[in-house]
């Protein structure tokens, strides 16, 4: 394998909304420590696969207005491997952009395509399944994701049924992909799991670049149609005109139901490290270490909890005492100038707080 044909696109362009109010459209959770790490998400996730691709192959697309906190957080990474998103589209469009973009620079590239705020167990098993999924496409035109495990029937996630059942994914290689279902409902999830044919969908995938673009052309022409002549537009003076073009026209679709969902090029990696899509409040609870006795989280300098289990408690810098008597399966989270009290469910939490769409609460978002 040439390691210079491998390239890493960091997917940082969400809003982040499921986490607030700590995560704010002005500086949304990529850009945050949410999980008390040490780092962003956005540079662990860098630092991550500087440990894999040449440093100048990895890109991040993200929207036009997070492009300085990219470069707050990545100085050292180059200018021209920051794509700006002029607006939210979801997956499809990002990937199409970073696609047409590295085939450009180098028509044999293979690409790892990552959300940037993961946490992954396991470093050095992560880099070597990477090189192995690279060694695969660079042999076989797939589009590849990599499953983890399922604990529970969370429907926050993509399941991938594999192509053989339980005997082909306790082989450890790749297998070709049955069926993809994104984010079913709690039934059907606990279905899923209890046939053992089914993993989570990691949402990383690794892929050729030309194979990825002959898939999306076949499957999403309303997207990648917006990019015609990107031979020309991309990498010269017009590109920002050209790219503003296409995103202003394009739906909003993911590549999982855009493509992942149609394809019969997919394949599923089942991997051995440990893996946490930090999405939700929700999912940062079931991270988080240090529960007490009663289950609950507490994220703050003082906090009185009488009759409480299963709460978690998000209080970042304040010296406000905290007290609370008689909660179950809530979350409570402080800041300067907001307080949630919201069930500790990711779609109540979801539909709560739509409600900040409002324009009486624009200073809030």
């Amino acid at each position: 394998m040439n390691i210079n044909n491998c390239y890493c696109v960091i997917m940082a362009g969400g809003s982040g909304t499921r986490f607030w109010p700590v995560s704010r459209t002005s500086k949304p959770k990529q850009f945050l420590d949410v999980a008390d790490t040490g780092k962003t998400f956005i540079r662990e996730t860098y630092d991550r696969f500087l440990k894999i691709v040449p440093k100048e192959n990895i890109i991040v697309s993200t929207a036009a207005r997070y492009r300085d906190l990219v470069r707050a957080e990545i100085p050292e990474l180059n200018d021209s491997n920051i794509l700006s998103e002029p607006y939210s589209r979801s997956t499809a469009p990002c990937i199409a952009y970073a696609t047409y973009t590295l085939l450009k620079r180098n028509p044999e590239a293979n690409v790892v395509v990552t959300p940037s705020d993961h946490l992954i167990d396991d470093d050095e098993i992560f880099a070597q399944t990477i090189r192995d999924a690279f060694e695969y496409v660079e042999q076989n035109d797939v589009l590849m994701t990599l499953g983890v495990e399922p604990t529970r029937p969370d429907t926050n996630y993509g399941y991938v049924q594999a192509a053989g059942g339980k005997e082909a994914l306790a082989s450890g290689n790749p297998v070709p992909v049955k069926t993809f279902t994104e984010k079913p409902d709690k039934e059907m999830a606990e279905i899923f799991i209890n046939t053992g044919e089914f993993f989570w969908n990691a949402g990383i995938f690794i892929w050729k670049a030309k194979t990825i673009k002959e898939e999306m052309e076949k499957h999403l022409p309303e997207v990648t149609g917006l990019f015609n002549g990107w031979e020309a537009a991309i990498g010269s003076k017009i590109e920002g005109e050209f790219v503003l073009r296409a995103f202003t026209d394009c739906v909003n679709i993911s590549i999982d139901y855009g493509v992942m969902e149609k394809t019969d090029r997919a394949w599923i990696f089942p991997v051995k490290f440990g893996w946490r899509d930090i999405g939700t409040w929700e999912s940062l609870y079931n991270y988080l270490p240090g529960k007490d006795e009663n289950s609950n989280v507490i994220e703050g300098e003082r906090t009185l909890l009488e009759d409480t289990r299963n709460v978690m408690v998000v209080s970042p810098g304040k010296k406000k005492l905290i007290a609370i008597k008689g909660l179950e399966d809530f979350m409570v989270i402080d800041t300067e100038d907001a307080l949630v009290i919201c069930p500790k469910d990711d779609r109540q939490f979801k539909d709560f707080i739509s409600g900040i769409a409002m324009p009486e609460y624009e200073k809030y978002r």
